[in-house]
């Protein structure tokens, strides 16, 4: 087997070949046994840590949720808390590089964006992005892998869905490869909320440490094995992050119609959040200066006046980090407008329906670290 930092072509195309043995084996039990919909409507309640597996479930099904009910033992519980304070001190951030860099990301690799299309999920934008937000502040809660927190039982399911979209696309024959969200591309996303994100904050001009931007990758070094990705195959560091990133895209991201579409929905969905229409260019500006011209052209991402005017984010983030070390004061006073804004976004995307997944405000004044000196700079390519 080659070395598994060595990104090699042939070590890629080994990976387009794997599914999740587990998550797949699972659905397809539950599919034979023609019970699904049974399992659906008994999972509905099962949504914290610790709680009882619904009665009546079918073996296959609670053999799978104990199998995977624990975190990896390998987890080094204390640079997980470094990453739950670097997600609270910069929520606001992360949220709008998670919608504005990591999702066209995503859309510039043509085959997601056909996944997506076939999954139907052109249709909801907004509940797509929702669902996002909502499993990140899940991973980012003190509590996340205790008895009580929302994460674990999230990531469980999000397994058998992403297990099921597989036996879908092939039972139809509706997919040209071999596996539909393969190992290649589990780990592309992984890297796409995190190092991708990493990047974004760096653009943006957000001051960010080495430790916390390390710790943040950890912390989606462990939601990929929860989610299925071989442990072995994850990239160990953001170094080895930036080799299999770089080999990913240059692989695989170019234009699609799909990709064109999905990415203006989430310009139009992202239009009526803002009130008026005088912001609106603001939008594809922010999406153009995170994702860099050859992308949003592909992604036909329009262009305005704005492309020029969004270039003076960094140093507006700079003046408010400035004022946001003038004294504990100034700092509470940011912490609170930031999820204000989080809040609002968070709510506006799903029209009032889900609120449970914004960052509870008391994570605040136990996390609100500001940044050491040290500024993190993004890997070189590779």
């Amino acid at each position: 087997m080659p070395d598994r930092r060595d990104c090699t072509d042939e070590y890629m195309d080994g990976l387009r070949l794997r599914g999740d043995e587990l998550a797949d084996a699972t659905v397809e039990a539950l599919f034979a046994d023609g019970q699904v919909g049974r399992f659906n409507t008994l999972m509905r309640w099962f949504t914290t840590s610790g709680q009882e597996v619904p009665e009546g479930l079918p073996g296959v099904a609670r053999d799978y949720l104990r199998a995977t009910a624990m975190p990896p033992d390998w987890v080094d519980w204390a640079v997980m808390e470094q990453a739950r304070q670097f997600f609270v001190d910069n929520d606001v951030h992360i949220s709008t590089a998670l919608s504005f860099a990591a999702m066209p990301a995503c859309y510039v690799v043509p085959h997601v964006a056909r996944l997506l299309s076939a999954t139907h999920s052109l249709a909801y934008p907004s509940r797509r992005m929702a669902e996002t937000g909502q499993f990140t502040v899940y991973l980012m809660q003190p509590d996340a892998f205790e008895a009580g927190g929302r994460f674990l039982p999230a990531a469980q399911k999000v397994r058998l869905l992403h297990a099921s979209i597989r036996r879908h696309l092939k039972q139809d024959d509706r997919w040209p490869e071999p596996v539909p969200i393969c190992q290649e591309d589990m780990l592309g996303g992984l890297m796409m909320f995190s190092l991708q994100v990493l990047d974004a904050l760096h653009r943006m001009g957000v001051h960010i440490t080495p430790d916390g931007a390390e710790a943040y990758y950890y912390a989606w070094r462990v939601v990929g094995a929860i989610l299925g990705c071989d442990p072995a195959d994850i990239p160990p560091d953001l170094p080895a992050a930036r080799e299999f990133s770089d080999r990913y895209m240059v692989r695989h991201m170019g234009p699609s119609p799909e990709g064109a579409h999905l990415t203006r929905q989430l310009i139009e969905m992202y239009e009526q959040v803002v009130p008026g229409t005088l912001l609106d260019p603001v939008v594809p500006a922010l999406i153009r200066f995170l994702v860099g011209d050859t992308a949003a052209d592909w992604l036909e991402v329009p262009r305005s006046r704005w492309d020029s005017v969004i270039k003076v984010a960094p140093a507006l983030l700079r003046e408010l980090e400035s004022f946001e070390d003038r004294g504990p004061w100034a700092a509470q006073l940011a912490d609170r407008l930031g999820y204000l804004v989080t809040m609002l976004e968070l709510s506006s995307l799903t029209r009032g329906r889900v609120m449970h997944y914004a960052v509870p405000q008391e994570l605040k004044p136990l996390y609100g670290i500001r940044p050491a000196a040290a500024r993190w700079t993004p890997p070189p390519p590779a």
